[in-house]
C-alpha cells in the first residue's frame, strides 16, 4: 500500500466520542439506588429551620443517614480527613463506621456549608438533587473513558476483520497471553508491555501487534510515544513480528516532525480513516 502522510494527517478526526462517553448511567444509578433509603430520610430535614435540633432527633432513631452525608458535598470517600487552617490539625471523619457522635457529624454538616442546603427553599428532594452530583462526578471519568474509546472503536474493525478472515485475535495482549494462545514466543522490552490487539493468521503463522491512541491536544507525550514506537517496529521486525500503530486525533498537529518520521519508518501506521476504508484487508497476512 503506498504510503501517503499528507492523507494520515488530513484525515485526523477532531473527535471520537461515542454515546456511551458523556454519562454512565448504570453506574449513576446504581450509585443512587445504594443510598436512596437515606435520602428520603434525609428529606426530612429539608426547609427545617431548627436544623441542628431535626438532625440530631434524626440521626438518633436512624445513624444510617451519615452514609449519604459525603456525596451531598460531591465526595466518594467513607472517610474524610479534614485540615483546620487556623488549627493547623486534621480531623477525621467516619461515613462507615458510626461514631455515635451526633455533634461531630453535625459539625461536619455546618461547617460543609450543608445546612445552607437543607434550610434554603431551593431543594426539594435530596434524591433528585444527588442524580445531579452523581452525573457531575461521572463526568470525572470522562477522561478515563476517552482513554479506551479509540480502542473500543479499532476493537469493531479488528473483530469483524478477524472473523471475515478466520483469523483470531486478543486483546490487551502480553507475551503470556501471546505464548499460551498460540505457542509464539514474543521478546519485549517491557515485562509489562501489553499492546491493545494481538491478530494471528492461523494459515500462515504470522502474528501482528496493534497499539492504538487518541490525541486532543499536544504535548511532549506525543513525541516520546513517536520514539518509542520506532524503537518497538524494529526491535519487533528482528522477530519477524509486524507492529501496527493506529492513531488518530488533531493533537497530532502540533507534533508533525516526530509523527512523520516514524510515519516513514514504521511499515504500518494507519488512522481511523484508513480503517474505514479497509486498510486491513490491503495488509499483506
Amino acid at each position: 500500500m503506498k504510503k501517503d502522510f499528507n492523507y494520515l494527517i488530513s484525515t485526523l478526526k477532531s473527535s471520537i466520542k461515542t454515546w456511551d462517553y458523556f454519562v454512565n448511567w448504570n453506574k449513576v444509578f446504581s450509585n443512587i439506588s445504594d443510598l436512596e433509603i437515606g435520602l428520603n430520610k434525609l428529606n426530612y430535614l429539608l426547609g427545617k429551620q431548627e436544623l441542628e435540633k431535626g438532625f440530631k432527633k434524626l440521626y438518633q432513631s436512624n445513624p444510617d443517614i451519615i452514609r449519604c452525608l459525603p456525596v451531598l458535598v460531591a465526595a466518594r470517600e467513607n472517610i474524610l480527613e479534614i485540615y483546620d487552617k487556623e488549627e493547623k490539625t486534621s480531623e477525621f471523619f467516619n461515613f462507615v463506621k458510626d461514631e455515635n457522635d451526633a455533634d461531630k457529624y453535625y459539625e461536619f454538616i455546618e461547617k460543609s456549608g450543608l445546612s445552607k442546603l437543607f434550610k434554603e427553599d431551593g431543594i426539594k428532594n435530596l434524591v433528585d438533587y444527588v442524580m445531579g452530583v452523581e452525573v457531575g462526578l461521572d463526568s470525572n471519568g470522562r477522561k478515563n473513558r476517552g482513554g479506551t474509546l479509540m480502542e473500543s472503536i479499532v476493537g469493531i474493525f479488528v473483530k469483524d476483520f478477524c472473523e471475515k478472515r478466520g483469523f483470531q485475535y486478543l486483546s490487551q495482549a502480553n507475551a503470556k497471553k501471546i505464548l499460551k494462545q498460540w505457542g509464539y514466543v514474543v521478546a519485549v522490552d517491557k515485562s509489562s508491555r501489553s499492546f491493545d490487539f494481538a491478530i494471528f493468521n492461523p494459515v500462515s503463522k504470522k502474528i501482528k501487534l496493534i497499539e492504538t491512541n487518541f490525541y486532543n491536544g499536544g504535548g511532549s507525550k506525543l513525541k516520546s510515544v513517536c520514539g518509542e514506537f520506532r524503537i518497538l517496529f524494529n526491535e519487533l521486525k528482528i522477530q519477524n513480528i509486524d507492529f501496527v500503530w493506529i492513531t488518530d486525533g488533531l493533537g497530532w498537529q502540533t507534533t508533525l516532525k516526530p509523527l512523520e518520521e516514524t510515519y516513514n519508518h514504521n511499515e504500518y501506521v494507519y488512522n481511523l480513516q484508513m480503517l474505514e476504508e479497509g486498510v486491513l484487508d490491503k495488509m499483506e497476512w
